[in-house]
């Protein structure tokens, strides 16, 4: 008895990394089931309706398995590599290691928990907004890569748990993604390739940002509360102790110097230019112009166009390569500004990379899942099975059937820009044969976007995050198991209704 007692007691979860091999495998195990395929593509890229036929299998092998996360980081011909999230995430690390040398950082967090010491029920309707702002214009996720070092401390600080960390910026932004209003990397895409404007449909996806943000932030918000009350209810209890010393949660006490509120200030601002260089201006709207017109304007100056680089871009056009420079640069200025010899700067940086390194392969690993469907070519198959299923259905078991299809198909091409230009050309056509309004199957398929973004272990945003916070993704999927089901209920009514009154 008291050996099994032993045994219990030494089980644990596997890690993110196990969990995602052994996912890997099993896509593995399809491709010699599912029958491989493809479609014809226009110029553009775009797949053609009715074109798809079957290709000779390509069954994944044990050579394919273990090379996929390494396809997966540097990028095949089908699948993009993950190399720029993980030096972003590199960088990033670096540029947080920096500053945490100064103090600043840590004094930083010790002001804002002591602020809001008593008021830490204001901060999660807050800044779930905001991300789910981001999401919503813009796509925000990647991105969110940069705010988990920060929001943890605060959060265990003030009495939450790192679930609540990771639930705030993942469930905020996606949700956002989820009901995309004005998102150029979803509705976007999938207006354009259905030859819309991006503005149809969008009181129906306002509702949608409405009632799930409400609905996910009550959620996220009650968990908190019950964890606040008694912390041994938190799914993570057993690692309270280490997550206070790992995330270095600070003595309460400790006050900012002059140096260390400047560094705070720059430290903002690097925040600040990367949101702002993200937002796509221009493509919200044509006369947004306002970076454009200043990028131009200070290359056009003598000499400082020269010094600044004439390949210089504006805001609103940057990705990673550009904010990852972005963080690099502002860790040469603090270290520079706070005065720290060249050794500290290179040390500190190097340190604080090296703590984000499994975050950078958990990215690599995630992203080996899609190379081993694509490289399968299965993933033509699956789509050819729900163009047919869909086909001739009344508008409103249209609707709902396209949210169900799309969420397996945004498992199998996480990326929302992609699957839109995958599969709009065949799904826009299919609901107009079903009286669907065409704005109603943008919206489908970005609800079912955004709800898998939520857990998908092929995400490396989801696993990134999940890595950084160091919860394993068996956790965060018991977390998130009643919110998923709200989600599709709420997703499947509000379709509905919308197919109903047309």
């Amino acid at each position: 008895m008291e050996n099994n007692k032993q045994i219990k007691k030494k089980f644990s979860m596997p890690s993110s990394f196990t969990v995602l091999f052994l996912i890997i495998v099993f896509i593995a195990i399809l491709t010699w089931i599912i029958p491989a395929g493809a479609y014809d593509m226009d110029d553009a890229g775009s797949i053609l309706s009715g074109t798809y036929h079957t290709v000779e299998s390509q069954p994944q092998g044990i050579w394919d398995v273990f090379i996929s996360p390494i396809k997966g980081m540097l990028g095949t011909d089908t699948t993009p590599g993950a190399i720029e999230i993980s030096l972003f995430i590199l960088v990033l690390g670096g540029f947080l290691g920096v500053v945490t040398k100064t103090g600043a950082l840590d004094a930083g967090i010790a002001s804002i928990v002591k602020n809001y010491k008593g008021k830490e029920k204001k901060l999660i309707p807050i800044l779930m907004l905001l991300f789910a702002i981001g999401g919503s214009t813009y796509g925000m996720a990647e991105e969110t890569m940069a705010f988990y070092p920060l929001i943890i401390p605060v959060m265990i600080g003030v009495g939450f748990d790192t679930v609540v960390a990771v639930a705030i910026v993942l469930v905020g932004s996606q949700i956002g993604v989820l009901a995309s209003t004005v998102n150029p990397f979803a509705t976007g895409v999938a207006s354009q390739a259905l030859s819309i404007s991006p503005g149809e449909g969008i009181i129906w996806r306002l509702i949608f940002f409405v009632v799930m943000y409400a609905v996910s932030t009550f959620y996220v918000y009650r968990y908190a509360m019950s964890v606040e009350k008694d912390p041994k209810s938190s799914l993570v209890a057993d690692q309270r102790e280490q997550n206070m010393a790992y995330f270095k949660i600070p003595d309460d006490q400790a006050e900012m110097d002059k140096r260390q509120r400047n560094v705070m200030i720059l430290f903002a601002l690097s925040f600040i230019i990367m949101v702002v260089s993200l937002v796509p201006w221009t493509a919200l709207s044509e006369n947004w112009t306002f970076f454009e017109s200043l990028n131009s304007f200070l290359l056009g100056i003598p000499f400082i166009g020269t010094l600044l680089g004439q390949r210089m871009i504006p805001l609103g056009d940057w990705y990673f390569q550009e904010i990852t420079m972005l963080f690099f640069l502002m860790a040469v200025v603090i270290g520079l500004f706070y005065r720290m010899p060249e050794g500290d700067i290179v040390d500190s940086f190097m340190d604080g990379a090296r703590d984000l390194l499994s975050v950078a392969l958990v990215v690599a690993i995630a992203r080996g899942i899609q190379v081993v469907m694509n490289d399968g070519l299965i993933t033509a198959t699956i789509l050819s099975w729900g163009e047919k299923g869909l086909s001739g259905l009344s508008p409103v078991i249209f609707t709902i059937l396209t949210y169900v299809f799309y969420i397996p198909m945004s498992f199998l091409i996480p990326s929302t820009s992609g699957l839109a230009a995958a599969t709009m050309g065949i799904m826009g056509p299919l609901g107009t044969f079903s009286d669907v309004p065409q704005h109603l199957v943008i919206t489908a398929y970005q609800a079912a976007s955004g709800f898998v973004n939520l857990i998908t272990p092929t995400s490396g945003v989801v696993m990134g995050a999940l890595a950084i916070a160091r919860i394993d993704v068996t956790v965060w999927w018991k977390f998130m198991f009643k919110l998923m089901a709200i989600i599709f209920v709420l997703s499947c009514v509000i379709l509905g209704v919308a197919a109903a009154i047309g």
